[in-house]
């Protein structure tokens, strides 16, 4: 096949591809017209989800559509003999939309199930010595984000990062940010940027941030963001994920390159939620 033929393959390609995009999303706007969050639904959300309470009414409405289309189309499974509910559910889909909060459907792609333990849970892991020798063991762990379309949670640990709004610390925003991270193919802390945003301005600012990280804790440094950031560009990606919802007015403080480029991608101010 000649490189003619190859590339006018690939634009019917892209057109089908994207027109089935547009037939997708034509089909939730009608699937989901008619329908609303309860008002007991609201009460959870109210009561769980501090963020909620002191966003405006149009963002709470925006919130409450990615919510509905989330419950839709996302499966949670319990594991460990938890049985499952709505409030278990609303309080997982609220946190995980909160990130993606402006964008269309579809949201999160790639994730098909969320699978809720009581609590942290034991999980095996492989690992390789410097000899090269690889080892499997079993590793306690509050969640994972796996590329295949698989999240794992911790109830338990959900609560905790709802209870504690300021702390820097949301189990589900960090899981979350992975799948946002996961949808360019790869784990590296470069999510797919939306139109207009330079990826190589993301990497340098990121890639400074990253290292300030690992400066700060080598000398002993005081730092918003939390240690576990410098385990590597993944990790640091959905930790500073937290720590801007989190703890915005202290990473604007720290480092407002770093926050003014988070708030470019999520397209959210987080300071406005503060109350």
């Amino acid at each position: 096949m000649t490189e003619i033929s190859l590339l006018l393959a690939l634009v019917v390609f892209c057109a089908i591809y994207w027109r089935l995009d547009d037939i997708k999303r034509a089909y939730w706007q009608h699937k989901y017209k008619t329908q609303s969050l309860s008002e007991l639904d609201r009460q959870v959300l109210l009561r769980y989800m501090p963020i909620y309470r002191n966003m405006t009414d149009a963002e709470r409405a925006r919130l409450e559509r990615h919510i509905l289309w989330f419950l839709g189309e996302k499966r949670l499974l319990g594991r460990d003999g938890l049985k499952t509910n709505r409030a278990m559910a609303l309080i997982i889909a609220a946190d995980a939309c909160l990130l993606v909060l402006n964008q269309q459907w579809p949201l999160y792609p790639n994730v098909k199930e969320i699978l809720l333990y009581p609590s942290s849970y034991y999980a095996g892991q492989n690992s390789r010595d410097s000899a090269g020798l690889v080892s499997f063991h079993t590793v306690v762990r509050q969640g994972e984000s796996w590329p295949g379309g698989t999240l794992v949670l911790s109830w338990h640990d959900v609560l905790e990062g709802n209870r504690l709004p300021e702390d820097g610390h949301n189990l589900v925003f960090h899981e979350f940010a992975h799948q946002l991270d996961q949808q360019t193919g790869q784990t590296n802390g470069t999510p797919q940027l939306p139109k207009g945003m330079s990826y190589k301005k993301w990497g340098e600012v990121l890639s400074r941030a990253y290292q300030q990280l690992k400066t700060q804790l080598a000398y002993h440094m005081p730092h918003v963001v939390h240690e576990y950031g410098a385990t590597n560009e993944a990790e640091f990606f959905a930790v500073i994920t937290e720590t801007f919802i989190e703890k915005p007015l202290q990473l604007k403080q720290e480092n407002p390159e770093l926050f003014n480029l988070l708030s470019e991608y999520y397209r959210f101010d987080p300071r406005d939620w503060i109350k």
